[in-house]
């Protein structure tokens, strides 16, 4: 009853008109405020009446008592739950001599205490760790003070690494974090039902694929995955029982079922989508008290043509497939995901969305979408979409992790937010006297990147060799840095971040210099005698670039990628093998067939360039899509050959395997060619390792003279069982030819 007297007389406070003096909380190492909570405080006002303690201290050298009472006492900062603002809102208002904090169902008081600090204390987290709190003798709060905010969206998360990291960042910004608020989260399937615990015994719970039970997915058909799927989740709901969501959706893997009963509904219902979103309606029937989210994502991002999500039943929808040039609603490779969106709002008004704001492939690889972020969250409000996760790199850094990441948590809560004035803020509190370099760097990086077609996620630096990240491009870009790295070159707190944000420069650098070998801008070079040779200084520069991505938080360079030792010693084999003598270097090459054009590397010039191919196949690789690789190289002249080699690139989660056979003739003339070897290869067993196996071919004819060399791989008809996608067909991919 007191708990709520006092509440009573908060909001009878607010709702009166009378205009309010100016408050001074604080003066001089002095000040007549305590911070006054409810009789009865629940954890998150006793949470947010500790957080104001700890800041108005730090500030000003005042420690505020905190009191819980019934009667109010003047001089106060009130903080209470109320029910009169919406759930994570707030309202910070100067009434009388009183400053009234607030909030909302969930985290609304501290979210307004949070505010309080940042907006009028001007307190600051750019980052992970401490926040940056000005001192001062005074603390004085406008009488005219009228703060009333709620979120745009119901579910806000960055995932980067302030937001994973530390959880102040994440109450300060007012996000969320998958760990706290689901249960189970993201591809479900085979935690529900476990493969390694049921396929052996039981292989009618998995997909039925080509007429194999294969464990890429569920039978969703089952009765007994039905009962499996709730029993676990009972155990699991027992275990947590304060989480919000729970998921229930596919592997991250293709192969849905088509047993006849799954087949049944789906052709229904239009698609595979049909049977996930009955089976998920059915458990949410058995849980009506809980919330389960499902993926739209891959071969379920449609949705069904009849069956509609429960009322507890929430749809996340996957942006995956979209380049990030433009925003959402401009970008031509978005038009699908907008109408999946539109179909799924005309089913439903519970959507998330599953977004992107980072190159998989390439964690450190500029990859310039600042222009993008405000758009995509307005338009993502517009649809009315309730929740977003934007995915980034996780607990390791990326290419302007800290940026973006303080950029999305704002406007994840208000989408129409001063995004200008808030970057300048960022920069000039984060990057200090760097700062009119850094925004330099951004804009002429934006600039250059804005022709750019397709920014992909799954792109890399590279690919970019001759748009935003030319050569002269990067020596531009290095130069404004290194007069941002010159200003703040005796400020310990911000010279680590300057490097940190050289990061993406120096790992396109070394990157593009795989592509460029032996040409400029490549990693070898000739010394006066005419032997190859390492640049002077680049062995050293891979040392220095190694050791900032350890200083700087970077954990693997991709998704599932290499730690940065493990990238340094790749570089040391590159550097030991050295430049490999080639009779064919820089031969013209003639192709029958055209090489797949997504993975355009040199063109046909890839086979002689001198270069190497390395782990990645989208460079230095010359690929071939469902057709054979028929290559004839003119040497320009006839010498004797006494070998041909080659390497053949497996990447099997990328559906690239070893040649089904080999054939290599010679020829003097052009016309009459010889056979001087033939090799047929099995089709691997199931493995997801990168190989590069290597193939040699004596010419037992060495003394005759050869001007033409004819390299034929053919391709494999099918993909194995244990890798099929549907609409998918196998690559071969070859890096050189070497003759000797």
């Amino acid at each position: 009853m007191k708990r709520w007297l006092y509440i009573l007389c908060l909001m009878l406070a607010i709702t009166l008109p009378a205009r309010s003096s100016d408050l001074v909380l604080v003066s001089d190492g002095h000040s007549v405020y305590h911070i006054s909570l409810p009789a009865q405080a629940t954890a998150a006002e006793q949470k947010a009446a500790g957080i104001l303690q700890h800041y108005i201290q730090e500030a000003t050298g005042v420690k505020l008592p905190v009191k819980q009472e019934s009667n109010a006492e003047s001089s106060a900062i009130r903080i209470a739950y109320t029910k009169n603002i919406a759930a994570e809102g707030y309202s910070i208002e100067v009434k009388d001599n009183d400053l009234l904090i607030t909030g909302g169902a969930g985290k609304g008081v501290v979210y307004g205490v949070y505010t309080f600090l940042e907006r009028l204390l001007n307190c600051r987290k750019w980052d992970a760790g401490p926040a940056e709190v000005p001192h001062t003798n005074k603390v004085t709060i406008p009488g005219s003070t009228h703060i009333s905010e709620v979120p745009a969206f119901r579910y806000r998360e960055v995932y980067l690494p302030a937001a994973v990291q530390d959880a102040e960042y994440l109450d300060w910004h007012k996000l969320h974090r998958f760990e706290d608020l689901w249960g189970m989260w993201g591809h479900t399937f085979d935690k529900l039902v476990p493969a390694s615990q049921y396929f052996k015994l039981h292989p009618e719970y998995y997909a039925l694929v080509q007429g194999h039970r294969k464990p890429s997915q569920l039978c969703l058909s089952n009765e007994a995955v039905f009962n499996i799927t709730v029993a676990a989740l009972q155990a699991q709901m027992a275990q947590h029982p304060d989480a919000e969501y729970w998921s229930i959706s596919p592997n991250d893997d293709n192969g849905y079922c088509e047993c006849d009963l799954c087949r049944k509904t789906d052709q229904a219902e239009g698609g595979p989508q049909g049977s996930l979103l009955r089976f998920v309606n059915r458990v949410a029937a058995r849980f009506p008290d809980k919330i389960f989210t499902t993926l739209a994502y891959g071969y379920t991002t449609h949705p069904p043509l009849h069956l509609k999500p429960a009322d507890n039943v929430y749809i996340m929808l996957s942006s995956i497939d979209a380049y990030r040039s433009k925003p959402l609603d401009k970008e031509a490779s978005a038009a699908a995901f907008r109408n999946y969106l539109k179909g799924w709002r005309e089913k439903t008004s519970h959507l998330f969305v599953w977004d992107y704001v980072t190159q998989f492939t390439s964690y450190l690889a500029p990859f310039p979408v600042l222009g993008t972020l405000q758009p995509n969250l307005q338009y993502l409000r517009q649809q009315q979409v309730s929740g977003v996760f934007e995915q980034g790199s996780g607990d390791t850094y990326s290419d302007l992790a800290e940026l973006k990441g303080y950029l999305l948590a704002k406007l994840l809560w208000e989408p129409d937010a001063d995004i200008q004035h808030i970057t300048d803020d960022f920069l000039q509190g984060y990057y200090g006297k760097a700062a009119p370099h850094v925004k330099f760097y951004l804009q002429q990086l934006q600039q250059h990147a804005a022709a750019q077609p397709a920014l992909d996620i799954y792109g890399n630096p590279v690919n970019e060799h001759n748009t935003f990240l030319t050569p002269a491009n990067i020596d531009q870009y290095s130069t404004i840095l290194d007069k941002a790295e010159a200003a703040v070159e005796n400020d310990s707190r911000r010279a680590p971040r300057l490097r940190r944000l050289r990061l993406a420069q120096d790992y396109t650098y070394l990157q593009q210099a795989r592509f460029y070998g032996i040409e400029q801008h490549g990693i070898f070079e000739q010394s006066a005698t005419g032997q190859w040779k390492v640049k002077d200084g680049f062995t050293q520069r891979v040392s220095r670039f190694v050791a900032a991505c350890k200083q700087s938080g970077v954990k693997e360079l991709s998704e599932g990628g290499l730690s940065p030792d493990a990238y340094g010693e790749e570089w040391k084999k590159i550097l030991a093998a050295g430049v490999r003598p080639n009779k064919a270097l820089h031969a013209q090459v003639q192709l029958q067939y055209p090489a797949a054009p997504e993975f355009p590397a040199k063109g046909p010039a890839t086979l002689t360039d001198g270069n190497p191919g390395y782990n990645d196949f989208s460079y230095n690789w010359l690929c071939f899509y469902g057709q054979p690789m028929n290559a004839t190289l003119d040497l320009g002249k006839a010498v004797v050959v006494k070998k041909v080699s080659m390497n053949f690139l497996e990447d099997p989660r990328h559906w690239i395997f070893r040649p089904a056979g080999i054939t290599v003739e010679v020829s003097a003339d052009g016309q009459h060619f010889t056979t001087i070897g033939n090799i047929s290869n099995q089709m691997p067993e199931e493995h997801y390792d990168i190989e590069m196996p290597a193939f040699d071919f004596e010419n037992k004819g060495a003394e005759m003279p050869v001007r033409f060399i004819r390299v034929k791989a053919t391709n494999w008809p099918a993909l194995p069982s244990w890798r099929y996608r549907e609409r998918r067909q196998p690559m071969i991919a070859c890096d050189e030819i070497w003759v000797e």
